[in-house]
């Protein structure tokens, strides 16, 4: 038997309804790989829960995983949702005080950004000094071309 007839076998010996039920099959295996991992971390996450209380549920859903997984959604899916949604709060916030530390050409709170003054300060500190007079036209240039490097 050749290829091609063993593949034209192989196809009549799988119908179409098969193909649909096998992809549904697949997307319900990781759908429930992401709620596992999902409620996994979000166990351990979870401030209001005691150490025996994790454990309790972690073992739940280990051992009885869809027995697990739709308790703790019942039980805990909304206090679940809460700790989402102050987690990305926190997170914006925290990037929003980057970008205007950063903005600012200021040090961030917790050392990670900005740097001091801004090089706009710095020149127009160097050009005030050339208009009083403090520092000649060569000594002005000098400065700013170092700033700007």
């Amino acid at each position: 038997m050749d290829t091609n007839a063993l593949a034209a076998s192989l196809a009549v010996d799988y119908p179409v309804l098969n193909i649909f039920w096998t992809m549904l099959e697949l997307f319900l295996w990781i759908l429930w790989f992401f709620l596992l991992f999902k409620i996994i971390t979000d166990i351990f996450r979870s401030h209001d829960l005691s150490g025996w209380g994790k454990a309790g549920w972690l073992v739940l859903v280990i051992i009885l995983p869809l027995i697990g997984i739709l308790a703790y959604l019942i039980a805990r899916g909304q206090s679940m949702g809460k700790r989402d949604v102050e987690q990305a709060r926190q997170a914006d916030a925290a990037v929003r005080a980057y970008i205007r530390d950063a903005a600012a050409g200021t040090p961030a709170e917790d050392g990670t950004g900005g740097g001091g003054r801004s090089h706009v300060e710095d020149l127009a500190k160097l050009a005030d000094l050339k208009e009083r007079g403090a520092i000649s036209e060569e000594e002005y240039q000098k400065a700013k071309d170092k700033l700007l490097v």
